[in-house]
């Protein structure tokens, strides 16, 4: 029995890094909540890197950024 190959499989591309590669240090602003909305589920879990396509580096920092922003209140702890 043949497999059926997947269509269209795309790899995902970190949206912070630029086309140098990975700028250091990675910093994401805690205060731009628009973004940090796309990373996070409607329960208010964090997207997995597979499923963000962050690199490492991003990820760590997008994790803490969320963080700040929830001890702020600019993002809720748990979804609506």
């Amino acid at each position: 029995m043949k497999r059926k190959k997947l269509a269209n499989a795309r790899t995902k591309h970190c949206r912070f890094c630029t086309k140098e590669g990975c700028p250091r240090p990675a910093f994401v602003d805690y205060k731009d909540v628009a973004n940090l909305k796309k990373l996070i589920t409607s329960q208010g879990k964090l997207f997995s890197r597979k499923r963000s396509g962050l690199c490492a580096a991003f990820q760590r920092e997008v994790s803490t950024a969320v963080k700040r922003a929830r001890f702020m209140g600019l993002l809720p702890y748990v979804g609506e």
